[in-house]
């Protein structure tokens, strides 16, 4: 095969795995949103929704976060997670604790709407291959594909606090722990950093045994040398075809996130995250359903994940649906008013809320980019938004403009529109079979003004 064409194939395959521990990397020394820096077998916890310009936030997300990035190389570590009870009784909020491996592989989950439920107790988080003695007394086991992941808590605004200081993590043995990940060799131009850091990674995180069979394939490349880095004085042959390789591969990458698939209007991707084909723990769904039959095309639909969705949820967990314009292709602007009628509640078991967020920085394709969210644009149950008023017959009319209605069902159903252009997110956490598979007409966008 041409290194060119390999090149750009490695690129696809190992972007996800560069982008998580470049992000982990940077949680560790600056910290990233409202989350300050924070080490390994730490949590960091945010007192707000983070903005849309954080590095893994998903569109109009409203819960707010707790990040830990676990390391396992010195041995498990217990995880504790407080119970359901608060201080007026039990606690209904919405509240989930996602595992992603170091190649981006959601695989496990614990939560009020996972198998794991909502019990107070220890998690055992232990590295790949241990064999040791399971304490007395634990809730569960999860074993983690890779001795670096990442665990990210989403919880509604009530009563977060209180969780937030009863979530933490403890050593179990004895043994050294990293402090930072495996370093690359500084003396390696920049334009070939990426396959750098790729070769170096790969090394101490491995994927699971098929994933490592193609990866065989880029051995052409250096990308398999153990010990010295082949980069720092290599070829320029070589050096032309990494450069060129990452150039066509970035532009797979972002050619992919631009081809989303729109749903009267609205753009949603409830299978996004089903390229985990090797590690089903605790809280996941191990089904046909939630898996991308074909290996190679995994990994393009994984980089595209990395890219604009970082440690993003399966659609069984969450779904978002975004909204640039209006029913007949005209973009949304608060200069105009805009109607959207659901016919009846959203199925979502954990609730929904709709928001408006303005275009300030964003490039249409990333879900990552900069947005401000507007103060009180959200609508919604069961998560941060104001309860909307449904009528008789269920359905449920939301209308979107800057002007306060003077009608008093109206103004409860309004949601302020920004300035100039804008987007709307319709975020569904645990959403039912009529959102997954299609059967729930989402609202159109309807311009009345």
């Amino acid at each position: 095969m041409e290194l060119v064409a390999l090149a750009a194939e490695a690129y696809v395959y190992g972007y996800p795995l560069v982008r998580d521990l470049s992000v982990v990397e940077g949680a560790m020394y600056t910290g990233y949103g409202p989350l300050p820096p924070t080490p390994f077998n730490h949590f960091a916890h945010a007192d707000r929704p983070v903005p849309p310009d954080t590095p893994f936030v998903s569109v109009g997300d409203d819960t707010v976060r707790s990040v830990a990035h676990l390391d396992l190389s010195g041995g498990p570590v217990l995880l504790h997670v407080p119970g359901p009870d608060g201080p007026d009784g039990p606690d209904s909020t919405y509240r989930v604790l996602q595992f992603v491996d170091a190649w981006t592989d959601n695989f496990a989950y614990v939560g009020r709407h996972r198998p794991t439920g909502t019990r107070a107790g220890d998690w055992l988080v232990v590295p790949p291959g241990w064999a040791g003695r399971v304490p007395d007394g634990v809730l569960g086991v999860i074993d983690a594909p890779t001795s670096v992941v990442t665990v990210v808590g989403r919880s509604g605004a009530e009563r977060v606090s209180a969780f937030q200081e009863q979530l933490t993590v403890t050593y179990v043995e004895p043994g050294t722990h990293r402090t930072g990940l495996p370093a690359p060799d500084p003396d390696v131009p920049e334009p070939l950093r990426f396959f750098e850091q790729l070769r170096v990674w790969m090394a101490d995180f491995p994927p699971s045994a098929p994933d490592r069979a193609y990866q065989d394939r880029f051995q052409p490349l250096g990308l398999l040398e153990e010990g010295a880095s082949p980069y720092v004085r290599a070829d320029p042959v070589l050096v032309r075809a990494l450069t060129e390789g990452a150039a066509r591969g970035g532009a797979r990458v972002e050619e992919a996130v631009r081809a989303d698939a729109v749903r009267a209007g609205w753009v949603m991707q409830p299978h996004l995250f089903d390229y985990n084909l090797d590690h089903y723990g605790v809280g996941t769904i191990d089904s046909p359903e939630w898996r991308i039959a074909d290996r190679e095309a995994s990994y393009l639909t994984r980089a595209v994940a990395a890219r604009s969705a970082l440690w993003g949820v399966h659609g069984y967990e969450a779904v978002y649906a975004r909204a640039l314009c209006d029913a007949g292709g005209g973009r949304l602007n608060g200069a105009h008013s805009y109607v959207l009628r659901f016919e009846g509640r959203p199925p979502a078991e954990a609730g929904w809320s709709l928001a408006a967020y303005d275009m300030a920085g964003y490039d249409g394709a990333a879900y990552d980019v900069a947005g401000c969210d507007v103060a009180g644009s959200r609508i919604g149950e069961s998560l941060a938004g104001r309860v909307p008023a449904y009528a008789e017959d269920g359905s449920l009319t939301v209308r979107v403009q800057r002007e306060r209605p003077d009608d008093p069902v109206a103004a409860v159903n309004r949601l302020p529109a920004p300035d100039g252009d804008f987007r709307l997110v319709l975020r569904l956490c645990a959403p039912g079979a009529g959102i997954l598979d299609g059967t729930y007409g989402l609202p159109a966008v309807e311009r009345v003004r």
